[in-house]
């Protein structure tokens, strides 16, 4: 008689704000890895518009880090700080590098999407996370050039809100399926449970450009 699959278990901090928590990034992925017998726990420390620094300042994220509990902390900074302050974004990461690693966790860096109506800034947010992630030693998930590559080929599903910044329900759940391609190393295509008001089509097209973009590094 076989023996039952027994999913592996990874726990993961979240440290943001809207750009994580909007849709519940972390939800969606935990509902993804389990199709992939990968049981993500997950806990997110988030603030509306937070930077790693207001993070770091409050004490919160620290305290939860030196617990020991997680094997990958996320870092998503404010969107806009790495192409308005590059230097200042490298200097709050390095802020939690340490404890992090002190903490025998896996520093891993959420990089963001430009604004809808300046894609051009693309390029210096990906060399913001690039660069200070290869500096450290810490993974780079690449969410930003994802949507960038996404839209180039895609008008529909829509992943920004109409603020024109915000992730629509399709930007999170692209946002998830790299985090399951890239960080995880499991393929999201052909997983049929999904959120309710993204159908299928939808849901098949942004597993697909996940998986295409990074299932090469598995």
């Amino acid at each position: 008689m076989a023996k039952p699959k027994r999913s592996r278990s990874i726990n993961m901090l979240f440290i943001g704000n809207s750009f994580t928590q909007r849709n519940n990034v972390p939800g969606l992925l935990a509902e993804m890895a389990a199709d992939r017998d990968l049981c993500v726990n997950h806990q997110l420390i988030s603030a509306g518009g937070a930077s790693l620094r207001t993070h770091w300042n409050s004490g919160l994220a620290a305290k939860a880090i030196a617990t020991g509990e997680y094997n990958y902390v996320v870092l998503q900074e404010q969107s806009t700080l790495p192409v308005k302050n590059a230097a200042r974004m490298a200097e709050n990461v390095r802020l939690f590098d340490e404890p992090i690693k002190r903490a025998d966790s896996k520093t891993v860096l959420y990089m963001t999407w430009a604004r809808q109506h300046m894609p051009e800034t693309q390029q210096a947010i990906a060399d913001a996370y690039y660069t200070i992630g290869e500096e450290l030693g810490a993974i780079v998930v690449p969410v930003g050039v994802a949507w960038q590559n996404f839209l180039s080929k895609h008008d529909q599903p829509l992943l920004y809100d109409r603020d024109q910044s915000h992730p629509t329900l399709a930007g999170s759940y692209l946002a998830a399926c790299v985090f399951l391609a890239a960080l995880l190393k499991a393929n999201p295509v052909g997983i049929e449970s999904g959120p309710a008001g993204l159908d299928r089509h939808d849901r098949t097209a942004l597993q697909c450009a996940a998986w295409k973009q990074f299932g090469t590094q598995s």
